[in-house]
């Protein structure tokens, strides 16, 4: 085993129990474990099983990353586990830009008020982000995280430690529909998954954000796939590659949420919520992020809604 460590300091404010809370909502802790300190997940990286592995100071994230593999592969490994380490402790998004663009904001500055500080907390990687939104699309969460633990024993890998490790697109596409409806997959999702997946491995689908960090090509290149539609795809902007313009307008508590704030009797429709939603452009994820708080249900803020 080979080990990487990092040391990342934290904001004043940080929330890292928002954090701790996002990483361990699967109970049986298959892929993701707490620790007296903080957390350990495990991820597939380049087909090496990896472990992070994060302890938590008053100021900083201490962070090492437990590589089951030889020297050879960590030259290539350290851009990539660092990049999801800033992922998984919600470090890509700054939420101050869009708390002082809504500071005078009858409506948002109260949301903001009663949670400072409040950041987006990442999937390790938009392919982990993608499939997540696909398999817990229109179902609670406490089923989503079922399928998703399902997912993680049938295309993971095991490390070293004995934790999971969330699978590739490489392995996902080793599957076959029926391996996932077994498992009480709807044929749609695991068609959606399996298709996303073999898109991946085949080279046919990038996931790779340009150097320019303009996501509008890989927005489209996603809606191309069937099964996948919007809703999705900003979900996976938010989650996957911590974009912090996304509009989650086809999100059923994003507009339960607006219909709360706003004292209307009935959810607005999506476009509606899409026109109300523009006026914070470029910051609507973080928007978003203080609806999804305001709803007081830890669930709303983890699970994928619909389409």
């Amino acid at each position: 085993m080979t080990l990487l460590h990092w040391t990342l300091p934290l904001p004043a404010g940080y929330r890292r129990d928002d954090v701790i809370a996002f990483h361990s909502r699967d109970t049986e802790a298959v892929a993701e474990q707490l620790t007296p300190t903080g957390l350990r997940k495990g991820i597939l990286l380049q087909g090496v099983p990896v472990v992070l592995d994060v302890a938590f100071t008053d100021d900083a994230a201490i962070c090492q990353a437990e590589i089951d593999d030889n020297d050879n592969t960590v030259a290539d490994l350290r851009a990539p586990l660092h990049g999801a380490l800033l992922n998984i402790l919600g470090l890509r998004i700054d939420p101050q830009p869009f708390a002082q663009l809504a500071a005078s904001d009858p409506l948002l500055a109260p949301l903001i008020r009663v949670n400072p500080g409040l950041r987006i907390v990442q999937s390790a990687s938009p392919f982990e982000a993608l499939t997540w939104a696909i398999i817990g699309q229109q179902i609670n969460l406490s089923f989503a995280i079922s399928l998703r633990r399902t997912f993680i024993l049938q295309a993971g890998r095991r490390h070293g430690s004995g934790l999971w490790c969330y699978p590739e697109a490489r392995d996902v596409a080793q599957l076959s529909v029926e391996d996932l409806t077994s498992r009480k997959f709807s044929r749609a999702k695991a068609e959606t998954v399996l298709r996303l997946a073999r898109l991946v491995d085949e080279g046919a689908l990038s996931l790779e954000l340009p150097a320019s960090g303009d996501v509008a090509a890989i927005s489209q290149a996603l809606l191309a796939v069937k099964g996948i539609g919007p809703w999705t795809v900003n979900y996976a902007l938010l989650r996957g590659y911590g974009y912090a313009d996304c509009s989650l307008h086809g999100d059923v508590a994003i507009r339960a949420a607006l219909q709360k704030l706003l004292g209307e009797e009935s959810k607005p429709d999506m476009a509606r919520t899409e026109q109300w939603l523009r006026q914070y452009a470029p910051h609507r994820t973080m928007a978003a992020a203080h609806l999804w708080a305001s709803l007081h249900a830890p669930e709303k803020n983890n699970s994928p809604e619909r389409e």
